[in-house]
């Protein structure tokens, strides 16, 4: 008689999002391969304090228990995401999937339907993240921007319950969660760029098992996405800044081939930015395509630099470290 193996443990955070989103990638795995997957939920710091994100400094706080459980062998592997995940490497921990992309655009949930050109002058708008904040300034500054935390449903509460006008939240997210009836605009990346990674996933786990007992994990690996979130993060990585800083990043693989950027850096008050894009020929099926997609990052990063985004994000920085007790 054969017995059947034990299911491999997947760590999730404990939030409907999150175990969601572990459920779906738990779920290409299986029927990709037949492994069997079983959640193990955790607790992380960032799902009970009731901080902002700018008060916590915002990197890593959704995801270190989750590399704690990790490197204990507590769980086998886990699932980020993506735009949560510190751009600086984890000893002893690879990226070992990133799962295709869903849309990475933001969306407006606003009360009686209003789009964000339609909300009054005034009008509270609710998000927790700085990137949105600057860059929502910077076409209607005439707006109210309110922190807050929680998740989907609780924020889109405040909305229901009249405490807010609206509230901007990642479209992907809203999808996975049931609630994509609530949006009433959604903001095109020319308008609002995303967090780098926005509406990616990433499966982590102990370097040493990756190929050997855990090669599995590849089958949802998607070249094309990996090739895009690389060169978005990169971006990221060279301006020094958090997850929580006001960067917007988005790659797009063209039609004809190549990778094009397009990446901002806009002050919190959004008065100033520095806004720009490069293409390279970028192959996503080619061996070289992460290490390009870093070129690509690379040299974007350091035209920003050069044009002072730098100093926008330290200056965004500061004004964080000032709020934080």
């Amino acid at each position: 008689m054969t017995t059947a193996a034990a299911p491999a443990r997947l760590g999730t955070r404990r939030s409907t999002m999150a175990t969601t989103q572990s459920r779906m990638v738990a779920d290409l795995i299986t029927a990709r391969t037949g492994v069997p997957i079983e959640l193990e939920p955790i607790t992380s710091f960032g799902d009970v304090t009731k901080a902002h994100l700018t008060q916590l400094g915002g990197t890593g706080v959704f995801v270190t228990a989750l590399r704690d459980e990790l490197a204990a062998g507590t769980v086998d592997f886990a699932v980020h995401s993506l735009k949560d995940l510190p751009t600086a490497p984890a000893d002893g921990l690879v990226l070992a999937a990133i799962p295709e992309r869903d849309d990475p655009r933001d969306a407006l949930c606003a009360r009686d339907g209003l789009k964000f050109a339609d909300l009054p002058a005034g009008a509270t708008v609710g998000t927790g993240s700085p990137r949105r904040v600057a860059q929502l300034a910077a076409l209607r500054p005439d707006l109210a921007y309110v922190p807050i935390r929680g998740n989907a449903e609780t924020r889109l509460g405040k909305v229901t319950s009249g405490e807010l006008d609206a509230v901007v939240l990642a479209y992907a997210g809203l999808v996975r969660v049931g609630r994509v009836d609530d949006v009433t605009d959604v903001f095109e990346p020319e308008q609002v760029l995303p967090a780098p990674g926005q509406g990616a996933l990433a499966v982590e786990c102990r370097t040493e098992r990756a190929a050997a007992d855990l090669g599995y994990l590849a089958s949802v690996d998607h070249a094309a996405t990996r090739a895009a979130v690389t060169a978005e993060r990169t971006v990221l990585a060279e301006l020094e800044a958090g997850c929580a800083a006001p960067v917007g990043a988005h790659a797009q693989v063209l039609a004809d081939g190549g990778l094009m950027l397009r990446a901002a850096v806009v002050a919190t008050d959004g008065t100033a930015a520095v806004r720009r894009a490069r293409a390279a020929a970028v192959d996503p099926d080619d061996a070289g395509a992460v290490a390009a997609a870093e070129g690509l990052g690379r040299a974007l990063a350091r035209e920003m630099i050069a044009a002072g985004a730098d100093r926008i994000v330290a200056a965004a920085e500061a004004e964080a470290q000032g709020a934080r007790p």
